[in-house]
């Protein structure tokens, strides 16, 4: 999953078609618990665009965002926000599935 690099770069990248952006920390315990999924997602769901968000590095557009809890998921398509899983809870393979089951693009 790409890494993103900048604020410039997660402008770009919104305006795009089909881009969710995960966020995450490399201390944070849910998060480890889903990396070995996130390759498997990027494969089954490949007409979308995959963007891991270290909260650290980008904690201002955490709080644009109301990202509080992390990991959380947040997708665009075409600059407009078309779905969000925002949450502290710790999120499945299916959890995750689901969300990106139910975003209308």
């Amino acid at each position: 999953m790409e890494a993103l690099q900048s604020m410039e770069q997660f402008e770009q990248l919104k305006g795009e078609e089909r881009t969710i952006f995960m966020f995450t920390a490399s201390w944070c315990p849910d998060c480890t618990v889903i990396e070995p999924i996130l390759p498997r997602l990027e494969v089954d769901y490949p007409e979308y665009t995959f963007v891991s968000v270290d909260r650290d590095q980008f904690i201002d557009l955490c709080g644009e965002l109301n990202i509080f809890g992390i990991p959380s998921f947040v997708a665009f398509n075409e600059g407009n926000e078309v779905g969000r899983f925002v949450s502290k809870d710790r999120k499945t393979q299916a959890d995750i599935e689901a969300f990106i089951n139910g975003i209308n693009v």
